[in-house]
C-alpha cells in the first residue's frame, strides 16, 4: 500500500478527526449530528494516521509527491 497523502493533508485529517470525535463523544453536539461525529470522525483520523485514502486511490488522485 503506497502513501497517497501529503504530510499537510495527513495533519489536517488527524486534526479534523480528533475535533469530530471530541465534539461527538464529549456530547458538545447532541442528537443525530453528534452520532455522526462519533462514528465518522474515525474515518479522517485513521486515513490521516495511515497515510492512505481509499477514495484517493479509487479516483487515482494523490497529494503526495510521486517517488
Amino acid at each position: 500500500m503506497k502513501l497517497n497523502e501529503s504530510g499537510t493533508d495527513r495533519i489536517i485529517r488527524v486534526v479534523i478527526g480528533i475535533i469530530m470525535l471530541a465534539l461527538g463523544w464529549g456530547e458538545i453536539v447532541p442528537g443525530g449530528l453528534g452520532v455522526f461525529f462519533k462514528w465518522f470522525g474515525l474515518l479522517p483520523l485513521i486515513t490521516g494516521l495511515v497515510g492512505f485514502c481509499p477514495a484517493y486511490a479509487l479516483f487515482k488522485f494523490r497529494t503526495s509527491k510521486i517517488k
